[in-house]
């Protein structure tokens, strides 16, 4: 018999689920609780990553690259083991998941954050808009590789 008190991700995936009902406009039909999670989830690391590019650079001096590095693995880190016990609710083995996440987001790093976001940089925009544009271009990319691989329940 299961007890009233829910755990985390069941309240978590709840409140998704729930917000996603009362979308206007029928994008209730459209967007996934889990993508309302992800946008949740990755929003908060997202600031994370930001608060750390900012003391790596601004506060400690360290180089833009390093800086970088830094603040997008312990970012993505976090995102991991958040989406996939409270997002996805992943029980699939972890060591398959965290393999294909990893590869993800090398694929991710090289392509939008060195990619966009220095090379922005490299144009002349500020270094928190560069990353925050690469930081658009890599949600949409990511949560597509979060559900449909890293997190999918076939196979």
């Amino acid at each position: 018999m299961r007890t009233a008190v829910k755990r985390a991700p069941e309240r978590f995936a709840a409140g998704c689920a729930a917000v996603v009902r009362r979308l206007p406009f029928g994008l209730d039909t459209v967007v996934a609780p889990s993508f309302l999670g992800f946008v949740v989830i990755n929003g908060c690391t997202f600031g994370v990553d930001l608060g750390l590019l900012t003391l790596g650079k601004s506060v400690l001096g360290l180089p833009l690259p390093v800086s970088i590095t830094v603040a997008y693995a312990c970012a993505f880190a976090l995102s991991f083991v958040l989406n996939r016990s409270m997002n996805f609710r992943s029980h699939g083995p972890a060591g398959r998941q965290a393999v294909v996440y990893a590869l993800a987001v090398l694929v991710n790093y090289l392509l939008f954050i060195l990619g966009v976001g220095a090379g922005a940089v490299a144009l002349g925009l500020e270094y928190h808009l560069a990353r925050i544009l690469a930081g658009v271009c890599e949600a949409v990319f990511l949560y597509c590789v979060l559900r449909w691989l890293v997190f999918s329940t076939r196979g």
